[in-house]
């Protein structure tokens, strides 16, 4: 006898093992094949996977060595054992990162672990009589509305609560099969095979079926213990509490066994509940060294994933300007995050609320889908589109998201309030963080109306609160080499990387409806935010300057403070009939302003790389520019347009003068913008961003800029576009600052 119970525990004891290997598979097959959540298309995709299905083939093994080892041995040797696979998955989990499970997760597990098995023990068999079909359909209906509730809420909810949800529908739906399961084999024992009811069938296989999807749900939300630590719990514990209030078979338990059973559900649902917790602090510690020494890194539980070497990651965009709000910053944050999403990437930004309010909301379609969280913000009295979070909601927010999402990196696009809150939380809990900046002081000192002597104290202040934010990001990066430059010409980011914010061709090479040649009459186009540093007043002093036979007119596409200003200055100038401000125009519209013009002028100053002037580019424009920061990067002088002294509006009329009135030099120069701007295709920049994050997680594989693998800390030399040579230090997160 103890020979067949000793057969019987190790048969339990391998299929816990194999139960736990299943759930890490199939978990690591959710999260590599449906990484934006389960829809039909995933599940189709799961099917066909080898990891899932291997998965699949473990459960069988594992549910026909448990039945065997019941056949061997009472319930109450058996079926603690299994609750061991939560351990199992644990384990690989942590595997799986290169870590171990902290003190709390391993308690967590072990509660789990001891809460059952006394349950079970405490559990006293209740007689044979007959189960009544009404009880049937009762606990039926139960279980069916408990199901809703928690596909509901799992629909609706997000990270742990989301995969706490599914995993207890699923848990629920595996306790009605064995009820059901239970029921039917006694009324097989009295009536025979011929005698089971087809309803009760059905319901066995549909609650499978729910209790499978559900499960492939909380796999994709959460780490794999925490699943199979629901499932187990809430199996026996939903199950025996049909047995006893609905199908009357309590047996003849005392008070003390009941409060002994209830006290041990107690202690099985506290160690759920304290996995969930730590997987919303955090997860398993990441295998860096840097991880290794903070307290709460020791503790995370996270969602492994095991596909972030090579496959989708999950990242989370910071911005502090995002659409609809207008201008390059915004533009750019939403090109990448759209971009990344069609390659696959689970991509989430938190930003500034609009006036619409907080919440979250899904933009983009099909494989381009971002989901876009907004955090309450104030309009601002510098400027009447720039938004502002709270510092304490930024970083509830941003600690919320991390908490929920717990991404593989997250990539800042400013040092302000939502980058800054972002930057931090990640540092704390230990996630890998990129930084890019487009800020200049410049650009804020005519809204915060700072007066001109103090700017250069103001300049250097704003440059060290910078300096402060992004020391603890692991790559920072900016638009051009001229912004690189800057960076390290006020004692910044030593081993920042030139990564273009990029820009979609295809969009603005629409074919122009009329030649140049063929037109009455020219047209220059400017397009930005009218504010100080943007400098259109010396546009409209040097379109003034021009003779009439050879005046272009002036399209004036944007907004900003000094809008009334410089309007006020064309009547002055005479130029009421030959400039058109047309304030913020769609997308569409803006196309057909590119598409309409004969040329581009960007006359600012603090342009770190030039969105708009990239799109007259791509339009095929020739361009004429201010010779200040990163311009001279897109204009060649003679090739694709000409440079001018900032200030200087004579040099800035004959440049136009010269443009509009060479033979051929629109044509010419207009086709050299294209070939130029070619070399800043979104493609290219999305590859050089896949390339830093996974240099940050300590993947290094071949830049695809460069071609060859770069080991950590060894100097690389990255080409721009324009010739220069960027020396750049790979540097992993973990290894220093």
């Amino acid at each position: 006898m103890v020979g067949v119970t000793a057969l019987a525990i190790v048969l339990a004891t391998l299929g816990a093992i194999c139960y736990g290997v299943a759930a890490w598979l199939q978990h690591a097959a959710v999260r590599t094949e449906t990484p934006g959540g389960v829809r039909l298309g995933g599940l189709l995709r799961l099917a066909r996977a080898p990891r899932w299905l291997a998965g699949l083939v473990l459960i069988g093994v594992g549910a026909a060595l448990h039945a065997t080892a019941l056949g061997l041995a009472s319930i109450v040797v058996v079926q603690p054992i299994g609750v061991l696979a939560i351990a199992v998955t644990a384990v690989l989990a942590a595997r799986s990162t290169g870590a171990r499970p902290g003190t709390t997760t391993t308690l967590a597990v072990l509660a789990c672990i001891a809460g059952v098995g006394v349950f079970v023990a405490l559990a006293v068999p209740g007689g044979t009589a007959a189960v009544p079909p009404a009880a049937e359909t009762r606990a039926a209906l139960l279980v069916l509305c408990l199901i809703a509730v928690l596909g509901t809420v799992g629909k609706l909810a997000r990270g742990r609560r989301r995969c706490l949800a599914y995993a207890a529908g699923a848990g629920v739906g595996y306790g009605l099969v064995s009820v059901l399961v239970h029921t039917t084999a006694r009324q097989a024992e009295t009536a025979g095979l011929g005698g089971v009811p087809v309803l009760p069938a059905a319901g066995i296989a549909a609650a499978l079926l729910v209790g499978g999807v559900f499960v492939q749900h909380a796999y994709a939300s959460g780490p794999p213990h925490l699943v199979v630590a629901c499932l187990t719990v809430v199996d026996p514990v939903l199950g025996v509490g049909i047995g006893v209030v609905l199908l009357r078979e309590h047996g003849a338990a005392g008070p003390w066994a009941v409060a002994g059973q209830l006290g041990a559900a107690a202690l099985a649902l506290a160690g759920v509940a304290v996995l969930a917790r730590v997987h919303h602090a955090g997860g398993l510690a990441r295998a860096h060294p840097r991880h290794a020494t903070h307290q709460l890194a020791k503790e995370r539980s996270v969602s492994p994933h095991p596909f972030a070497e090579t496959g989708p990651l999950r990242i989370v965009i910071g911005a502090d300007t995002f659409p609809p709000d207008i201008n390059g910053a915004a533009r750019f944050a939403e090109r990448l995050a759209r971009g990344l999403a069609r390659r696959g990437h689970e991509v989430h930004v938190l930003c500034p609320a609009t006036e619409a309010g907080p919440g979250s909301e899904i933009i983009g379609s099909g494989a381009g889908e971002v989901t876009v969280h907004r955090v309450v913000s104030h309009r601002t009295p510098f400027h009447p589109e720039f938004r502002i979070c709270m510092p304490w909601r930024a970083f509830r927010a941003a600690g919320a998201l991390l908490a929920d999402l717990d991404p593989d990196v997250v990539h800042a696009q400013a040092h302000f309030l939502v980058g800054r809150a972002l930057i931090r939380t990640a540092g704390r809990r230990g996630i890998p963080v990129v930084a890019t900046n487009h800020f200049m002081p410049e650009n804020l000192f005519g809204h915060a109306k700072v007066p001109p002597l103090l700017r250069s104290a103001a300049a250097r202040w704003a440059w060290r609160d910078l300096g402060r934010v992004y020391r603890d990001a692991q790559a920072v990066t900016a638009p051009t080499p001229r912004a690189v430059r800057l960076l390290r010409d006020n004692g910044l980011a030593a081993d920042a990387v030139a990564i273009s914010c990029g820009i979609d061709l295809d969009q603005f090479r629409a074919p122009q409806s009329t030649p140049p040649a063929e037109r009455d009459g020219r047209t220059v186009l400017f397009v930005g935010r009218l504010d100080e540093e943007k400098r259109v007043d010396e546009l409209l002093r040097a379109t003034a300057l021009l003779a009439e036979d050879v005046r272009p007119r002036l399209d004036i596409v944007g907004d900003g403070s000094c809008r009334t200003a410089w309007q006020a200055m064309a009547d002055g100038l005479g130029l009421r009939d030959w400039v058109r401000f047309r304030g913020f125009v769609d997308d569409d519209e803006l196309i057909a302003a590119y598409a309409g013009c004969d040329a581009f002028c960007m006359p600012g100053i603090a342009e770190l790389q030039s969105l708009a002037t990239m799109e007259a580019m791509a339009a095929g424009k020739p361009v004429i520019a201010a010779d200040a920061m990163a311009l001279p990067h897109l204009v060649r002088p003679g090739q694709n347009g000409w440079l001018y002294p900032p200030g200087d509006v004579a040099a800035l009329a004959d440049r136009l003068r010269r443009l509009l009135t060479e033979p051929g030099a629109l044509t010419r120069m207009g086709a050299a913008s294209r070939r130029i701007i070619a070399e800043h295709a979104i493609d290219h920049t999305l590859d050089r961003f896949e390339t830093v994050y996974r240099r940050v997680l300590g993947h290094p594989e071949p830049a695809v800029v460069v071609g060859a693998a770069v080991p950590s800390g060894v100097p690389a030399r990255y080409p721009d576009p324009n010739g220069h040579n960027l020396e750049i230090l790979t540097r992993p997160y973990g290894s220093g600052q």
